[in-house]
């Protein structure tokens, strides 16, 4: 079982580092940093934002709206350290 939520753990590390990677994205791709038309660049995008909006959609529908910033993120990498720091003191110790 502490195999299972260790791995739990690890999915969680990295989609925190995949939603870090879609806000640089997102901020390079604004100020426009990166070329749109490069196809690895369309595809590194196009990947982090099916990764990500699927889980910050519903997020973004109870936040209200800040004019251009959007909290979303931020939102969501602090329900993601939550529920680590909820595995790690309250189910990892009972865990035989």
């Amino acid at each position: 079982m502490r195999a299972v939520l260790d791995v739990i753990l690890v999915i969680l590390n990295i989609y925190v580092w995949i939603i870090i990677a879609s806000a640089i994205f997102s901020w390079l791709y604004a100020f426009n940093v990166v070329n749109p038309r490069n196809q690895f660049v369309a595809a590194i995008g196009n990947f982090l934002y099916q990764a990500t909006e699927p889980v910050l959609r519903p997020i973004r529908r109870f936040i209200p709206d800040l004019g251009s910033i959007d909290v979303s993120p931020i939102v969501l990498l602090l329900l993601i350290f939550f529920l680590q720091r909820i595995i790690a003191y309250y189910v990892y110790p009972f865990v035989f």
